[in-house]
């Protein structure tokens, strides 16, 4: 888009406020951010006090060993995960349950060191939160299980497992036949890897793992498989039931555990660039959950009725997102600049950015027993603070969650709760360059703001991809 204006020409209140206007849409935005305001302010959490309204959302790494356990990079990750002042680590990182679940193949998964890699990790966060915060008492960690589903890639090519047939994402993935469908015994077997692993990150010191069910991923696309046949399919009961059953069989295993679910609570069909390179969608006759019909809205009615099964099935908190990284990222995490194998927003980002935090706000004030993190507040940038805050006064959000922020300026919960000035020089522009890198086999960080990822030799092969899709979309 031509008419989008950079967050960081907006100097004030008064401009942010009149571009908000310009585009007709609303954030809750407060003037000034109190250090000892919403923000500081303790969360009661499944009979856990919580000391402050951050967290740290998890991403996936793309640079563990192939054989699935931590390197000294993602050793670091964590311990600044810990050091970040954030009193809610939701996960941390995408763990698979499988080594064939990866998305990449150096994601974190289940091998035969899990225990003791896992019980490492949780340590290396645990003592970097004591040298940096005031205690851990009121520290809740936990580990994300994920299965990637239609975007495994475990070997680096795409090796799809898939709940049901999408005309679209299919031919994405080189599918033309149902070889790639798993079928309900298969999806039986992986309820009970949910299981395993949950009980190998309670034995490792972790207070909860997150049931994905977000961005694509297995336990997403499950809940569009409206054409599917059996159990795991059709209705919303039939739909929901993979999800539930996983939540079940971890909840058996591990009940001390506290279990959340990271929830894309609205899709839209999938994007794909124009001849000028802004994205555009790709139709179909699929309707996506959470979307309208028409596959370019938000329909919440289904993500209501699954919030109540998940509130009744013990789940306590929802971390809500929204689309996918594969197929319309604009919608599930707001940026200027796309990756290298993107498209450039078809919207302003504010605009994705309002549309997440006003789906979070219906559903947790219709959700009263669910404890709700939004997220897609890194593309606010200077501003993140005043809307988080604003956002949690206004009771749209119990708690906020930072992802991208994370990899660049792990610090700011922080400095913000210390009432310190932000270090504008380490505040997350969207650049990309942290999907850009892995998505062309380099290790995931963030290039152009964090000195320790500028100085490795993966610095000059991302600057060079990056100048061959420039040249290839010239």
């Amino acid at each position: 888009m031509n008419d989008v204006v950079k967050l960081s020409r907006l100097g004030s209140l008064e401009k942010l406020s009149a571009r908000l206007e310009a585009l007709g849409i609303e954030l809750p935005l407060d003037a000034e951010v109190e250090p000892e305001g919403p923000l500081a302010a303790p969360l009661r959490v499944a009979g856990r006090t919580l000391g402050n309204r951050f967290a740290v959302l998890p991403m996936e790494g793309w640079d563990a060993g192939g054989d699935g356990r931590p390197s000294d990079l993602v050793r670091r990750r964590w311990q600044r995960f810990g050091a970040s002042g954030a009193k809610l680590v939701w996960g941390g990182e995408a763990y698979a349950i499988e080594p064939e679940g990866r998305a990449n193949p150096h994601q974190l998964c289940h091998n035969p060191s899990s225990a003791r890699d896992l019980a490492e990790l949780y340590a290396l966060l645990i003592r970097s939160h004591e040298r940096h915060c005031v205690g851990s008492d009121d520290l809740l960690v936990g580990l994300q299980l994920t299965h990637s589903g239609r975007f495994c890639r475990p070997a680096g090519v795409p090796a799809p497992r898939t709940g049901f047939r999408h005309p679209v994402l299919d031919a994405r993935v080189g599918i033309s036949d149902d070889s790639a469908l798993l079928g309900d015994a298969e999806l039986d077997d992986l309820v009970g890897a949910y299981a395993r692993v949950a009980g190998l990150a309670r034995d490792a010191g972790f207070d909860f793992v997150d049931v994905k069910a977000c961005h694509g991923y297995l336990g997403h696309e499950l809940l569009s498989a409206r054409e599917r046949p059996g159990a795991y399919g059709g209705d919303l009961a039939g739909r929901s039931r993979f999800l539930l059953r996983a939540i079940e069989a971890v909840r058996r295993e591990a009940p001390e555990l506290v279990v959340g679910v990271r929830l894309s609570t609205f899709d839209l069909h999938p994007f794909h660039p124009d001849v000028a390179g802004v994205g555009v969608p790709e139709p179909s006759e699929h309707q996506p959950f959470g979307g309208s019909v028409d596959g370019l809205g938000v329909d919440l009615a289904e993500t209501h009725q699954l919030l109540e099964a998940l509130a009744d099935a013990g789940v306590a908190m929802v971390c809500t997102t929204a689309g996918s990284p594969y197929y319309n990222p604009h919608a599930q995490r707001p940026a200027l600049y796309p990756p290298s194998d993107g498209y450039r927003p078809p919207e302003d980002p504010l605009v994705g950015v309002a549309r997440q935090l006003a789906a979070t706000r219906e559903l947790k004030q219709r959700h009263p027993r669910l404890c709700f993190v939004g997220s897609a507040y890194t593309y606010l940038q200077e501003w993140l603070p005043n809307v988080a805050q604003a956002a949690l006064r206004q009771r749209g959000a119990d708690a906020i969650g930072l992802g991208r922020m994370m990899l660049s300026y792990p610090e700011m919960p922080r400095d913000v709760l210390a009432g310190e000035p932000l270090e504008r020089r380490r505040v997350c522009r969207t650049f990309s360059d942290c999907t850009t890198a892995p998505r062309n086999g380099l290790v995931s960080g963030c290039y152009p703001l964090d000195a320790f990822y500028k100085r490795r030799p993966e610095s000059a092969a991302l600057a060079e991809a990056k100048q061959r899709a420039k040249r290839a979309a010239s």
